[in-house]
């Protein structure tokens, strides 16, 4: 077998596997149901796995600082970007940029944080550009 997992690190996985839930169309593959601190939950989107495991001081597993910006995140193309962001907003996930169409670029693009200090970017792609005609673009905004 051959993979890729993103593997991450939260206070409660159980709780953030149901705002997950809430917001995206998640494949639960796996959840346990242990004391906060000992639980994992496994599941998709879109086809990527992701793997949360509960905060354990004891296992040297901290989570993030919510109140702090993480120098990474997750990028998810959806279908209907203001559904799913609609959806993350009524979940209690903060707005960091709204539903934002770059028509040039053929896309939307929106971001949130959730309550456990990740930052979530939505697209979504209304026309194929091509990498070569996105360079040129960017080039030419450059001068």
């Amino acid at each position: 077998m051959r993979m890729i997992e993103i593997d991450f690190i939260v206070e409660d996985s159980l709780a953030a596997l149901a705002l997950y839930e809430e917001i995206f169309d998640v494949k639960r593959i796996e959840a346990t149901s242990f004391a906060k601190g000992q639980n994992e939950a496994v599941f998709e989107i879109y086809g990527t796995r992701f793997h949360m495991l509960d905060a354990n001081a004891d296992a040297g597993l901290p989570a993030p600082n919510p109140e702090e910006n993480l120098p990474i995140w997750f990028n998810v193309t959806v279908e209907d970007i203001a559904r799913t962001y609609k959806r993350a907003l009524d979940a209690g996930c903060t707005e960091i940029q709204a539903v934002t169409e770059m028509k040039d670029y053929g896309v939307s693009n929106a971001m949130f944080k959730d309550a456990f200090g990740y930052i979530w970017m939505l697209h979504q792609v209304h026309r194929e550009i091509s990498f070569e005609e996105r360079e040129a673009m960017h080039r030419k905004n450059m001068e």
